[in-house]
């Protein structure tokens, strides 16, 4: 039978972002994957050098709708440490713990979607049911469900009461409880073991060559988290493991985000037991003084990286953001080589891609001519490749 290719997007049902995958097939054999990005570049690093600080936190918020606390996060980080203040400890606690439910939020909405991309509705339903009491805590410490513009510079925008400190300790009790449940489901219930496992594979060795992170890693056996590699916050004052998986699988994935799930609500439990009184923000100067700093967090998809460069002004000269999603594209087109069609949506979900954070474009001037070109991400990738 002769090898066919065919595209998959950029217009699709599986994702609500466009991107456009190709694939080369052997019968129902994947033979071969690339992947083309772009369709969605907003100029977020470009606005944020023509804006302040203070815009910029809306910006950056806005990289991403499911990890946005965790893009204000490491601007803040990073924006604070060329000024060279430390905010005030109770902040500290209250970003470790808004930190850590965004992550319950993310991963179980990923759980929800894993459930529909194999057919399992059931799963889907139930887990979505049980993700509405994480977004209550998240409305009730922010006022907001998502976009929840907790974190500022010089600290958080709100102090969490006596009187949230009940039901958010209810609400972790329960989401652990069923994170638990939901762990139990993906090793015995066999719709979804047998979509699951064995399923786009691929080991920790060829994920450290390709620059995987986050769970997609952890879940190959590589335990590297940055919240124990480069702690920040108050990390380094709880206690809680790095999970990892040999199983390099769909399966595995699934089995460290359900188990940090319980991880980041006994981690909550911590800071709402260590976290001290004081003030949750400080005075801030509208001018940052020269400098630059690096920032990496670690956000639910994985590691996240914020460079900063100020110029002595109230407007950043430069922020460049490298976001998990890019990170793991290139070991997403591995995951479905070899595998089957019918493999292809859960093996590239299992990476939780986000392509409105991943987008990027750069201009080449040529000199000879004297023209200038955009280019996406993946042709300067190939460009490179030629030369």
């Amino acid at each position: 039978m002769a090898k066919l290719s065919f595209p998959i997007g950029p217009q699709h049902p599986a994702l609500k972002e466009p991107e456009n995958l190709r694939f080369t097939v052997d019968g129902e054999l994947v033979v071969d994957a690339d992947i083309r990005i772009g369709y969605v570049h907003r100029s977020i690093e470009r606005s944020c050098s023509e804006r302040n600080y203070v815009q910029d936190l809306y910006l950056c918020e806005r990289v991403c709708g499911i990890c946005s606390n965790a893009h204000t996060l490491a601007f803040c980080q990073a924006v604070e440490a060329i000024v060279g203040v430390e905010i005030p400890e109770r902040a500290q606690w209250i970003r470790m713990l808004m930190h850590e439910f965004e992550r319950i939020h993310s991963h179980m909405l990923w759980l929800g979607v894993a459930g529909h991309e194999i057919g399992f509705e059931t799963l889907f339903m139930y887990v979505w049911r049980d993700r509405e009491v994480i977004q209550d805590i998240l409305e009730t410490v922010s006022g907001n469900r998502g976009h929840y513009a907790m974190t500022m510079l010089g600290g958080v925008r709100y102090d969490i009461t006596d009187e949230m400190v009940g039901k958010i300790r209810e609400g972790l009790q329960f989401l652990r409880d069923r994170a638990e449940h939901y762990a139990d489901i993906a090793t015995s219930e066999q719709t979804f073991l047998q979509r699951t496992a064995n399923v786009g594979a691929v080991s920790g060795e060829r994920c450290v060559e390709l620059g995987a992170c986050g769970p997609v890693l952890r879940a190959s056996g590589v335990g590297y988290d940055v919240r124990r590699a480069f702690p920040y916050l108050q990390y380094d004052k709880v206690e809680f493991p790095i999970r990892t998986s040999e199983l390099c699988d769909v399966l595995g994935r699934t089995l460290v985000r359900v188990r940090e799930v319980i991880d980041a609500c006994d981690i909550c439990f911590q800071c709402l037991d260590m976290m001290p009184e004081g003030d949750v923000n400080m005075r801030f100067p509208r001018k940052v003084p020269e400098g630059e700093a690096v920032v990496r967090i670690e956000a639910q998809r994985g590691e996240l990286i914020y460079y900063v460069r100020s110029n002595g002004t109230d407007v950043p000269e430069r922020v460049k953001i490298r976001t998990p999603t890019l990170a793991n594209l290139p070991v997403s087109l591995e995951m479905v080589k070899g595998g089957q069609i019918a493999d292809i949506p859960i093996a590239f979900a299992s990476i939780d891609p986000c392509f409105s954070c991943t987008d990027r474009m750069v201009e080449l001037d040529d000199v000879n001519s004297g023209d200038s070109r955009t280019m996406t991400w993946s042709e300067l990738v190939k460009l490179g490749r030629r030369a």
